[in-house]
């Protein structure tokens, strides 16, 4: 049963966003690039956007039970993954270029889970996406998302098979986020 739902539109950076349970925000080891979503930390997920800086419509509904699957052809595939709930609140957060920013509303009362029945400290998210124009790029795209979160055991995530390009793609991104960031720090002469 649908406990909570809320819905507003959120102003994104180029890289997409972070969503989960955790406000200890850092760019993911990892891009699910291929996938919709992916882990960022056992705590929160970062989600891929076809908007790249432009408005997303974001609708996040919490759920007392897993939800019936959406069967209208309007959304992409469902893609899910289980988050642990390091903090009751959920976060959300934009990848801008270089820095991470707050993206949850200040008008937006914060979304907070209710209890576990069982104790368990798992969330079990399930994104379905869309775009009216489905080519990557800035602007408005008439980007939707729909997020539900439900309390769950830890169970393997479902996906899309990725393609060999996507597997290219994440071995970029590993092996630039391991290349170390060149010092450009300047020390001026005194000159007094």
């Amino acid at each position: 049963m649908l406990v909570r739902t809320s819905s507003f539109t959120v102003d994104l950076g180029e890289n997409g966003y972070l969503i989960g349970f955790t406000d200890d925000y850092d760019y993911p080891a990892e891009m699910p690039f291929g996938w919709r979503c992916g882990p960022a930390t056992d705590a929160n997920a970062v989600v891929l956007t076809t908007t790249d800086t432009g408005p997303l419509q974001l609708t996040i509904e919490v759920h007392d039970a897993p939800p019936p699957p959406q069967t209208s052809g309007a959304w992409e595939p469902a893609e899910e993954m289980s988050l642990h709930t390091d903090l009751p609140t959920l976060c959300l957060a934009t990848l801008e270029q270089g820095d991470i920013l707050d993206a949850w509303p200040p008008d937006e009362a914060p979304l907070d889970l209710p209890p576990s029945p069982h104790g368990g400290a798992w969330v079990r998210m399930r994104l379905y996406c869309h775009a009216d124009d489905p080519e990557p790029g800035i602007g408005d795209h008439g980007e939707r998302h729909l997020i539900q979160l439900w309390r769950a055991p830890n169970t393997p995530p479902v996906h899309p098979e990725i393609t060999q390009a996507d597997r290219q793609a994440r071995a970029e991104y590993a092996a630039d986020q391991a290349t170390p960031v060149d010092d450009f720090t300047i020390t001026y002469p005194d000159l007094t």
